[in-house]
């Protein structure tokens, strides 16, 4: 998967699908949690990597108020909606393996699940390294095993039930693909990083029903692309909708979901 490839996965009308219906459930626990430890590292120059929809971005302004904040992502959508988002922040489009910025400009970078989508992580780990200035530190999140994740694990199940022939592999092999701590010390290591904190972090996450978690899955990620190969696109997210909904209960759901956590410094 190159960076373009990535890129191609969101289309223009994935951005607001993914706000409303996962934003709320399953990325705005972590980004309070990253905003914090934000705040205990007191920066005054923060850049972001793939800034999504600017859950983290809207975070980091509150929390954070006296830094400077600069957000990327690879997708031209998702900056135009994270710009009117959160419009505190400089926004601009940007490659992690290549980025647009001078040597030693930032105190910190931080990362929300965009380090599992990178071609090459250790080539973007150094480019991370380039552009901070001595003694920055890097703060970044990666999805625990599917299994780990409520939502995810029911409607992977969800798409083996629909699809038994080929079932998407997305969920399995990207945002829970980078599932080994050891794995990602190492890629830091590699990078000239030291680890200075790494942590495992299990979060609730909580929405109106498991149909608009499967909606926002289905309709807002890169697993819709899988789902449009098969043609009965609506069949197929009734049927995962089912599944979930006997997994997770009618009505509000609720679940864990499980993460790392890295902070390492250069």
């Amino acid at each position: 998967m190159t960076g373009v490839d990535a890129d191609r996965w969101w289309s223009e009308s994935m951005p607001a699908v993914y706000e409303r219906y996962l934003v709320p459930a399953v990325f705005r626990p972590f980004a309070d949690d990253l905003s914090a430890r934000v705040v205990a590292l007191r920066p005054r120059r923060v850049l972001e990597l793939a800034a999504g929809t600017g859950v983290l971005t809207s975070g980091l302004l509150s929390a954070a108020p006296a830094a400077e904040v600069t957000a990327t992502d690879l997708n031209e959508a998702m900056v135009a909606f994270g710009a009117a988002r959160a419009p505190g922040a400089v926004w601009r489009r940007a490659d992690a393996q290549r980025l647009p910025f001078p040597d030693g400009v930032f105190d910190l970078v931080v990362c929300q699940f965009g380090v599992m989508f990178f071609p090459d992580r250790v080539a973007a780990y150094a480019e991370v390294r380039r552009v901070l200035a001595p003694g920055g530190r890097f703060l970044f999140n990666t999805w625990g095993p599917l299994a780990t994740h409520a939502f995810a694990a029911a409607l992977q199940a969800g798409l083996e039930r629909a699809l038994p022939g080929d079932p998407p592999g997305f969920l399995r092999t990207i945002p829970h693909g980078y599932a080994d701590p050891a794995a990602v010390a190492a890629d830091l290591a590699s990078a000239g990083f030291a680890v200075e904190e790494e942590r495992e972090v299990t979060l609730v996450g909580r929405a109106p029903s498991a149909a608009e978690v499967a909606l926002g899955f289905l309709a807002g990620t890169p697993v819709r692309a899988a789902v449009e190969r098969h043609g009965d696109v609506a069949a197929v997210q009734d049927a995962v909708a089912g599944t979930m909904t006997a997994r997770l209960g009618p009505g509000p759901v609720s679940g864990p979901m499980t993460a790392y956590v890295f902070l390492g410094s250069v």
